[in-house]
């Protein structure tokens, strides 16, 4: 004698058909053109296929998904070249700001550059001023310690000593000195640079002469 099926083996067989339908229309369907450049739909898509862009489709063969293709080594160089350009521009619209906070025209640049050289080119000529006191010292040591030798007498220790003290002295200045004109035109050529960058960012050009001795400053 058989049995009937019962209404809960019934409504329990649809639902695993029904389960079935839905899993089938959750995996869909691949739209993708192979190597030949064919066209093809199926349900599975080769690795080689998913770097050339494909669609996912519906049970109903719609669209419901777009892949882009895989960028190619030269749309990744490309982007990577945009990338470093844009940081580029960052890095010079901030460098912009800051330049504009200190001067709102070249002009501005120019008198302040002339301001901080004349400083520095001060501070030579006193050093200079200071190596001729200590070379007419050195010379008349140098003069005292001749004359003792012409005369047959030993020179003192402390001569001696003077004069190597004094000798050093105007080594330690004129290292100085040539440390501060590197300092100058490193200066002159940052300024420069700032001013030069002052005319493009405020679209005026400057008046004054950015050499100090023509009389147009």
């Amino acid at each position: 004698m058989h049995k009937r099926p019962t209404v809960f083996s019934a409504a329990a067989s649809a639902l695993l058909l029904t389960l079935g339908m839905t899993s089938q229309a959750v995996a869909g369907m691949y739209r993708y053109t192979d190597e030949k450049g064919q066209l093809v739909i199926s349900n599975t898509i080769p690795q080689q296929a998913t770097k050339r862009g494909y669609d996912i489709l519906n049970s109903n063969g719609r669209v419901v998904e777009s892949v882009p293709a895989a960028p190619t080594e030269a749309e990744i160089a490309a982007r990577e070249t945009e990338k470093q350009r844009q940081k580029e521009l960052a890095i010079q619209r901030d460098k912009d700001a800051r330049l504009l906070k200190r001067f709102s025209h070249p002009d501005q640049a120019i008198k302040a550059m002339h301001r901080k050289l004349d400083e520095l080119r001060g501070l030579i000529q006193l050093k200079r001023g200071n190596i001729s006191v200590i070379s007419s010292q050195l010379d008349s040591e140098q003069s005292r310690a001749a004359n003792m030798e012409r005369n047959g007498r030993k020179i003192p220790e402390a001569t001696l000593n003077k004069i190597h003290r004094l000798e050093s002295q105007i080594r330690d200045i004129e290292r100085e000195i040539s440390g501060q004109a590197q300092e100058i035109e490193v200066l002159r050529q940052s300024f420069e640079r700032d001013i030069k960058r002052l005319e493009v960012v405020t679209g005026e050009s400057r008046t004054l002469s950015l050499d100090p001795t023509n009389t147009g400053r």
